[in-house]
């Protein structure tokens, strides 16, 4: 009689369970979306944790997914306001060292969306005038504007969904 090796069965466990949740399909959301051509969204974002943002950042992305995966085109507009300026900066001086990472990583996740069809980021003025940043260090593609009030308000009125993020 033939046996199996008893440590062949947890790898054999494992691979099926992987395998099992990679081909599991995520549930749709075609009654929100129902008529939608466009997914337009204007992420409203006013938090000072770099840990937190590059969490709220994937989450974004995979948003953008979900909208393409279900037949609709993603309009996204980033704002950011407040304390949230600072994460957005190529200058790391003041930065913790064991924070540093969470700011390299946040940096290409916003290359990585700014490559996107569709994706606009702005930073507030008065947000980095009251901060104290120079705003020639502020990621490339991260556009300055007066207001990002003004812009939610612009935004919204264009039929943008503000979604905050704080």
């Amino acid at each position: 009689m033939k046996t199996t090796h008893p440590r062949l069965f947890p790898i054999v466990l494992l691979l099926s369970l992987v395998t099992g949740v990679a081909l599991a399909e995520k549930p749709s959301d075609e009654h929100a979306l129902k008529g939608l051509a466009s997914g337009k969204v204007a992420w409203d974002i006013n938090m000072g944790s770099a840990y937190k943002l590059k969490g709220y950042l994937k989450v974004m992305a995979e948003t953008y997914d979900d909208l393409q995966r279900q037949g609709v085109e993603p309009d996204m507009i980033f704002t950011f306001r407040g304390p949230s300026v600072r994460l957005i900066t190529e200058d790391l001086a003041g930065v913790p060292m064991d924070e540093e990472a969470d700011h390299e990583e946040i940096a290409e996740q916003v290359r990585a969306l700014l490559a996107r069809p569709n994706v606009r980021m702005e930073a507030c003025s008065i947000a980095v005038r009251l901060a104290g940043i120079d705003d020639q260090t502020l990621l490339p593609g991260i556009a300055l504007v007066g207001n990002t009030f003004v812009s939610q308000i612009g935004y919204q009125a264009k039929g943008y969904a503000s979604i905050p993020i704080m």
